[in-house]
């Protein structure tokens, strides 16, 4: 286990996503003494061809026929997201676009910066089957998978009622 006073937290990030699990980050960050924020984002259309020690990647398209060159842009377009939901926080924060299985990506980040844990957004997708929702939520996997603590917030809130009247 690695304490939380003293070592950053390590935030996945997904396009469109709510600034809650900023927030929560934030939030988490200053009660653990947490010294920075590194928001992570996978790209799974992109594989790690080489993990640098700080928690870079180079990374190269799956597949070589379809060699997509447009990763700078989304990356930009994630950097700016953040921004947005960091502007006026006093923690300070890092920004990894990562590659691969997302899991495995989060945890490569996680143990190159020496992280407490992990704090990332409910799955929010509706899913016909249970190994659809265990195969695609990387919570699952980063709880089974690593000796980290996962922070996951909810995204999507249901009453016992019925649905939130915002959804």
């Amino acid at each position: 286990m690695t304490d939380f006073a003293g070592h950053p937290l390590v935030v996945g990030v997904v396009p469109g996503q709510s600034p809650l699990v900023a927030l929560t980050a934030v939030s988490l960050a200053r009660a653990t003494g947490a010294p920075s924020l590194y928001f992570a984002h996978v790209d799974t259309a992109r594989y790690a061809d080489v993990e640098h020690p700080d928690g870079t990647v180079t990374h190269l398209s799956i597949d070589p026929d379809l060699d997509d060159e447009r990763w700078p842009e989304r990356e930009a377009a994630l950097v700016q997201l953040v921004r947005e939901w960091m502007a006026g926080e006093d923690v300070p924060w890092h920004f990894r676009y990562l590659a691969g299985r997302p899991d495995r990506a989060l945890t490569h980040l996680a143990r190159a910066v020496d992280a407490a844990g992990f704090v990332v957004g409910s799955h929010v997708r509706r899913h016909r089957r249970l190994t659809d929702f265990v195969n695609g939520s990387v919570s699952m996997q980063l709880s089974h998978r690593q000796h980290r603590p996962v922070v996951v917030v909810p995204l999507q809130v249901v009453d016992w009622e019925g649905r939130a009247p915002w959804e």
